[in-house]
């Protein structure tokens, strides 16, 4: 019996794989970590600004950008205006959804929901809307007002 080898291809198809593995990996990574900040998402309150802790979306707002007097608890049932309608740039599963999305209103909202019932709606200076579901929200929203820069 005679044996030919079959000529060995090029390595494009090793890089083909490779890139394919780590665009697998990346996805993975992003869908754990999700999971993981939906449970162990927060706010922080400072002494001049908030502090939105979890997935991606995270970000420092100072306390002059909010307009706390204008802060109020909402229950975004299926007409309110405020409830968000479109995802333009965040995180959007059954039961958690953050990031960036415009409101049945039109507004542009910064949001981490994980409940649409007694949920703070903090508007701010800069064209955007914050909708959090916080364990207490009268209790957070009287917090801000109290912390709050006199000037």
């Amino acid at each position: 019996m005679e044996v030919f080898a079959i000529t060995p291809a090029s390595t494009k198809p090793l890089w083909f794989i490779a890139v394919i593995c780590v665009l697998i990996a990346t996805v993975l990574f992003a869908l754990a970590f999700t999971a993981y900040a939906s449970q162990h998402s927060r706010v922080e309150i400072d002494a001049n600004r908030i502090r939105l802790v979890g997935d991606f979306w995270g970000r420092e707002i100072p306390f002059d950008l909010l307009k706390v007097t204008e802060a109020r608890v909402m229950d975004l049932g299926k007409k309110d205006e405020h409830a968000p309608r479109w995802r333009t740039f965040g995180t959007g599963l059954p039961g958690y959804a953050s990031g960036w999305f415009k409101l049945r209103n039109g507004e542009k909202a910064l949001v981490y929901l994980s409940r649409r019932k007694d949920v703070a709606y903090i508007p701010t200076t800069e064209g955007y809307s914050l909708l959090l579901s916080v364990d207490n929200p009268h209790a957070f929203i009287e917090t801000l007002q109290r912390h709050k820069p006199t000037r």
